[in-house]
């Protein structure tokens, strides 16, 4: 066998000890992120039933559903409107404002939403409270006009539905109410 040279012996051990290096450094940097058993305990802790709470929501295809009943039904009587659905929260899942609405519409239709979920119950209802709570219409968001239409499941409320840009907020409530029955369908 022939006998290497120092400088070639040098060169070999020092590109082994560089690779045993190299996989210690990786097995300890693997390593260093995983959590010990207490810690991965309190990652995967669950909170328990008795913390928590189930909320119902409404899926976007039911959202446009309703949205898309009520300006049917506004289109049926000649009427240019706007249609808001929001969620329980306030958030609007879809909006379609009908050809020819007026450009206050889509604004008036998300707070007449927002109005109707927040109170659970239609708009025309909470108008006539303005007359012994006056201070009401100061609430941020809500607009105290007929127009606006609760969804309910087991009698609570998940969502809301406005609509604006008739002549009357009679008009626009009866298309909300409109929206609300397509869901039952």
């Amino acid at each position: 066998m022939k006998q290497l040279s120092p400088r070639t012996r040098i060169l070999t051990t020092a590109a082994a000890l560089a690779t045993v290096a190299a996989a210690t450094f990786g097995t300890v940097s693997a390593t260093a992120g995983t959590p010990d058993a207490a810690a991965k305990a309190a990652v995967t802790a669950d909170a328990g039933s008795r913390h928590l709470t189930t909320s119902t929501h409404l899926n976007m295809a039911a959202a446009t559903k309703a949205a898309e009943a009520a300006l049917d039904a506004a289109k049926k009587e000649n009427q240019r409107v706007t249609v808001a659905v929001v969620d329980r929260n306030g958030n609007t899942i879809v909006s379609l404002r009908g050809d020819g609405a007026g450009p206050q519409s889509y604004e008036s239709a998300e707070r007449k939403a927002y109005t109707a979920v927040s109170w659970n119950a239609p708009t025309s209802e909470l108008a006539k409270r303005l007359a012994q709570t006056p201070n009401l219409k100061d609430i941020p968001g809500t607009l105290f006009l007929a127009g606006g239409a609760p969804v309910t499941a087991k009698g609570a409320p998940i969502a809301g539905i406005g609509v604006a840009g008739a002549p009357s907020g009679d008009l626009d409530e009866k298309f909300a109410k409109a929206g609300v029955a397509a869901l039952n369908r």
